[in-house]
């Protein structure tokens, strides 16, 4: 680290002319049995006013603990940051800060909340389009354009692969028991409820467990991915012109995440209006799944796409985000996640039958 550049910072800091002694990397010595950890500390020596005065400059390397994006190491330190100090007898946090493409140091101690400023998207929302389709009761050429568009999109942006096999384990991992995934989903049904009971959640968890375990192993699936395709991040302009919106829980995923997350809202605005996966959306979810297997050939997706749909059936199914839903819809849609988990082979012809509850 450059030490003039660590001499304005730490003069930033102490509001004061600051003196840089010595800057090292500390690590452990001779016969230290620990050999990885989280954290890059470094030693600064620095002289304050005529006294010497020394600190640490914590910093963490990306690893496969959680750790791999810049996101994931600025959340733990920014929670170091306000907890360390809390507790007796622990070391006190002096500054929050962040490298910049130039190596400059600048302080964030003064933080409350972070923001995210993006661009304004112009478009309808698609959902509107997929409510008028229930309202009209039949699709127009134009619906068959844009779904076969959404799903092209896929197909696009599933072509690029990475081999980081990790990355694919952690986002199954997370599938699982991620705050916004499955469990986090489940914690934040109101209890009790009259349309799922706490057995049948208990139930529904250990699927999921034995689905992680199934798709861990697909590492070669790992692609880059949205993380939330839905018709409420989907903006079209005209004609088949759209812009997404909230790419969300990492670059790289399993496709059959995307694929769930769009295509189970064709059931869901079918069922709200018909009871059952049937007529134009029935067409629009077998053109979407269709357009995408004869694109890419992944016919290993009936194998993967269980979970994804679970998770997402879980969310439409939840007061919490749906609290207008008719009680036989919320049925349907669990019994879609309980029957999906235990088949091994997806069938998207036996969408029906999976809504009607397990025998």
């Amino acid at each position: 680290m450059d030490k003039a550049q660590l001499e304005h910072y730490l003069s930033r800091v102490f509001n004061q002319s600051v003196e840089l002694v010595r800057a090292e990397r500390l690590g452990g010595g001779p016969g230290d049995v620990k050999e990885f950890g989280y954290g890059v500390p470094y030693l600064l020596e620095f002289k304050v006013s005529g006294e010497i005065k020394r600190a640490v400059l914590q910093t963490m390397k990306p690893d496969h603990f959680g750790h791999e994006h810049p996101a994931d190491r600025a959340q733990s330190l920014i929670w170091a940051y306000s907890a360390y100090s809390k507790l007796p007898r622990h070391v006190k946090a002096l500054d929050l800060g962040v490298f910049t493409c130039d190596k400059e140091l600048i302080s964030l101690k003064n933080f409350e909340e972070f923001f995210l400023l993006v661009e304004k998207a112009e478009g309808r929302e698609y959902w509107r389009d997929l409510e008028e389709i229930a309202e009209r009761g039949h699709i127009v050429d134009l619906d068959r354009k844009r779904c076969k568009a959404l799903s092209d999109y896929l197909v696009e942006i599933h072509s690029v692969k990475s081999k980081e096999p990790e990355l694919y384990v952690r986002r199954v991992r997370e599938l699982i028991g991620h705050g916004e995934c499955i469990m986090g989903i489940i914690d934040n049904y109101p209890a009790p409820t009259d349309f799922i009971s706490r057995e049948e959640f208990i139930e529904l968890e250990k699927l999921c467990v034995e689905w992680r375990w199934r798709l861990k192993e697909k590492t070669y699936r790992l692609c880059r991915v949205h993380g939330d395709y839905h018709p409420w991040n989907v903006l079209f302009t005209h004609g088949t012109e759209f812009t997404v919106l909230d790419r969300s829980r990492g670059e790289f995923g399993e496709a059959a995440d995307d694929v769930a997350a769009m295509t189970i809202n064709y059931l869901f605005f079918s069922l709200r209006s018909k009871g059952r996966l049937e007529g134009g959306f029935e067409e629009l979810y077998k053109l979407f799944i269709s357009n995408y297997l004869d694109r890419t050939g992944d016919e290993e997706l009936f194998k993967v796409i269980q979970p994804f749909y679970a998770w997402r059936a879980l969310v439409i199914a939840s007061p919490v985000w749906y609290p207008t839903l008719a009680k036989d819809v919320r049925k349907k849609l669990l019994n879609f996640a309980f029957n999906s988990l235990k088949t091994e082979n997806f069938d998207p012809d036996k969408v029906n039958d999976y809504l009607e509850a397990s025998t």
